[in-house]
Parts: C-alpha cells; sequence; structure tokens
C-alpha cells in the first residue's frame, strides 16, 4: 500500500527544495557514506533516499542501479511517517509491504531499516536506508552507526546549503562594490575634466586610476575561487586595459605577461607599482606631446621567481629627476618592495626609465 503524506508534507517539501539537491550528480562525500552503511550493516543496498511529492530519489546508492522509483512503491516513505529510526525485520510481515512489488517479486526486498534524514527543525526529507533480500536483524551498534551516518548526510546538505547562501551574499556584496567603485570613479574623472589647473586635473586623474586599478583587482579575487590566489597574468592584463584609457596622445601600452599565480596580497602589491609607474610614465615621461611607449613585461626566472619590469623611453630623468625619483611613487614603490620582500632595481637613462622586481609567489596548499 501507497503510504499517505506526511502530516507537515507542505513544509516539509518547502525544506526539502531548499537544499536544491534534487536531480544533482553523484558526489563522493555521499557514495562514501552508503557504502560505509552497507559494509557495516552487512546488507546488499544502502541508499540516501529523498522523499519527493511522487518520487522517491536517490542521492546516493549502492547495489540498487537507479536513481529513483515511483512513490508507490516506497519503503521509505513509510518510514517518514515513523518514529525517527525504522527497521523491518521481514516485509512480508509488514501489512504494509504485502502487496508492494519490490518486495513480493523475485528476488524481493526483504529487510528494511532506516534513519530519518531530519532538519533542524525535526522535518524529514527521507532516509539513510539499508535493505536486503533476506529477513535480518540489526545489532545496537549496527542501529547506532546509522544514525550517525544520517547525520553525517545532513551535516553535508547543511554544508552545502550554507555555502550556497554564502556565495549568493558575496555575489551581492560584490554588485554593490563594483558598482560603487565604477560610480566614484566616473565622478572622480568627472571632476578631473572640469578642473580649473593642471595639478589638480593631474591628481583627480591619478585617483580615478588608482580606483580603477582597486575594481579591476576585486573582480579578480570575486573570480579567484580557488582560494586566496590570483591569476596575476589576466589581472595585470586587465589592469593594463584600464590603464591604457588614460594614455596621452600618441603613447602605448604594451604588456608581456606569463600565466603567474601569486598570493592576493602580492597581486594588490604589484597592481599598485604597476599603476604608479604608468601613472607616472603618461605624466612626466612624454611632455609637450611626445610619443613613445610604456611597457610591461612579468617572467617567471630560472631562479623560480617572478621578475616584473617596467620600462618606458621618454625623455629620461632631466629636469624631472626629483619628481620621478624621490617623490611620492618612490615611496609607494619602495613600500611595496617590503610588502613582496624584494629589491627595487631603479635604473634611469637619458632614454627613459626601467624598474625591475623579483620575487617569490607565495604557494598555498590544500588541506
Amino acid at each position: 500500500m501507497q503510504a499517505r503524506p506526511h502530516p507537515l508534507q507542505a513544509e516539509r517539501l518547502q525544506a526539502l527544495y531548499s537544499y536544491e539537491v534534487l536531480d544533482t550528480d553523484r558526489e563522493k562525500d555521499f557514495d562514501d557514506i552508503v557504502e560505509l552503511a552497507s559494509a557495516i550493516c552487512g546488507t546488499a543496498i544502502s541508499v540516501v533516499n529523498l522523499i519527493d511529492v511522487d518520487r522517491q530519489w536517490f542521492k546516493a546508492e549502492t547495489g540498487l542501479g537507479v536513481r529513483e522509483t515511483p512513490l508507490a512503491t516506497s519503503i521509505c516513505s513509510h518510514a517518514i511517517l515513523e518514529s525517527r529510526f525504522v527497521e523491518i525485520h521481514d516485509t512480508l510481515a509488514d501489512p504494509r509491504m504485502q502487496d508492494n512489488p519490490l518486495c513480493t517479486g523475485e528476488p524481493g526486498l526483504r529487510f528494511y531499516a532506516g534513519a530519518q534524514l531530519l532538519t533542524q527543525d525535526g522535518l524529514p526529507l527521507g532516509t539513510l536506508c539499508v535493505l536486503d533480500y533476506e529477513p535480518k536483524s540489526l545489532t545496537p551498534l549496527q542501529r547506532d552507526t546509522l544514525r550517525v551516518l544520517a547525520r553525517q548526510v545532513m551535516a553535508q546538505l547543511e554544508m552545502r546549503k550554507a555555502l550556497r547562501a554564502t556565495t549568493l551574499l558575496r555575489q551581492e556584496v560584490d554588485h554593490r562594490v563594483k558598482n560603487s567603485l565604477q560610480s566614484l570613479s566616473a565622478y572622480v574623472r568627472l571632476q578631473a575634466r572640469g578642473a580649473k589647473s593642471d595639478d589638480t586635473r593631474d591628481a583627480l586623474a591619478a585617483t580615478g586610476n588608482r580606483i580603477s586599478a582597486v575594481a579591476t583587482l576585486h573582480e579578480q579575487l570575486y573570480l579567484a575561487d580557488a582560494g586566496p590566489t590570483v591569476a596575476l597574468d589576466r589581472y595585470v592584463a586587465s589592469l593594463c586595459d584600464h590603464l591604457l584609457t588614460g594614455a596621452p596622445e600618441n603613447v602605448t601600452l604594451d604588456v608581456a605577461v606569463v600565466p603567474v599565480t601569486v598570493g592576493s596580497r602580492q597581486a594588490v602589491a604589484v597592481g599598485t607599482l604597476i599603476n604608479e609607474f604608468v601613472t607616472n610614465s603618461y605624466k612626466h615621461a612624454f611632455p609637450d606631446g611626445k610619443g613613445g611607449s610604456v611597457s610591461i613585461a612579468i617572467t617567471r626566472g630560472a631562479d623560480g621567481l617572478v621578475h616584473v619590469t617596467c620600462r618606458d623611453d621618454g625623455v629620461g630623468l632631466g629636469e624631472n629627476a626629483d619628481t620621478r625619483s624621490g617623490g611620492l611613487g618612490m615611496q609607494i614603490a619602495r613600500v611595496i618592495c617590503a610588502e613582496l620582500q624584494c629589491d627595487l632595481v631603479f635604473e634611469p637613462g637619458e632614454q627613459g626609465v626601467v624598474l625591475k622586481i623579483a620575487f617569490a609567489a607565495e604557494e598555498f596548499h590544500g588541506a
């Protein structure tokens, strides 16, 4: 006979759907649980069984070979109406199963034991159950183990649900932060265009570039789901795309980077260094409409270090020596080198300036 709906069926189904687990792929964490349950209980079959409105669906199973069956033949749909743990020593001796083809057929399921999968509100989503083709009884230890494993199933489901909620929150925060940074950058650039003095205009333009750099890094950090690392090549390429929009007429920005993964703090430091060098080159290296190029190169050296080379072919130091070598830009560069634990190599010349650093990329290993 088919089981009647659960007394709190609407609430139970709403809870089940909130886990977004139905019709998902198999996962090793759940497969391991049913394998262990079957081995400990000495049964041919074990299933993580979720009771839907018209079917029972198996997140994991061993010994069965299918992912779902109709609710009309479901033993678990009866089990969720009972106590937290149900054991049927011989299904053919149970009036509810005497017309169930899964039990009366050949070979028929003659033994069933299931521990309910309970939400924090006590609603049963289904069971972790074991089945066999012969009548039998579990030992107290086997029953306790099945209960513990059922709690582990729910712990896995709760963890995945919490992770999805965190991801949605992060997406919302990311959207708001990104919009705020873009709005702020646009406002600063608008103010720069209306500034009356060159110094004010240059300062606002530099500030706008820095905000764009931060926005770019924010985007890269958000996309770096693998952990506390950033693909430096992609980040620098994206950053330089933003910096290119502020290039003087007849000045190019060339970027050559190899794939390198670094710690997120290292990416912040390198991005800041590049931003400072490029904006200072734009400001000082190409006066009076002079053309030229600024180049950024990142390589992995034979020494295993990440090498960053910033170069321009502008007018050299000349009258701007104090600004370019001892001003705020160089102070920032030295702070960055302290963060990266590396030396700063600064090569001024008659034809442009070269700045070099080499640092060890942070390595992160999963637990």
